[in-house]
């Protein structure tokens, strides 16, 4: 199922993409960033990203890349890159997109993982 590892950020854009029923059956907190090695934003946001899940290791983080026709991305409606939908039990709790500042993704980072 693509790069589903625990405690640490992923680097490279999962190319395969796990199932939605499959992202919706996992347990504990997940972080699901979608976006593309090409674009513009997605590689801005990276440092971000980066300093965001540093504080929180067991958050499972799922980088997907997306596009037209990619069903993931369509069923979390996905407009913008990137866009990070977080998730505690397979339930979305909250969704940043084009991430500008750290506190951005600390809140919902929070919600998902507060023993962070």
């Amino acid at each position: 199922m693509g790069s589903v590892d625990n405690g640490a950020m992923n680097t490279i854009y999962a190319q395969t993409e796990p199932s939605r029923a499959d992202v919706d059956a996992l347990a504990g907190a997940t972080v699901i960033e979608f976006g593309t090695p090409w674009c513009g934003w997605c590689r801005a946001a990276q440092p971000l990203i980066a300093g965001a899940l540093s504080g929180h290791p067991q958050v499972r983080h799922l980088k997907i890349e997306d596009g037209p026709g990619q069903p993931l991305g369509r069923s979390f409606r996905v407009k913008l890159w990137p866009t990070l939908v977080f998730m505690k039990d397979g339930q979305e709790i909250g969704r940043v997109t084009r991430p500008a500042n750290l506190d951005q993704l600390r809140e919902p980072l929070e919600r998902i993982d507060p023993r962070g």
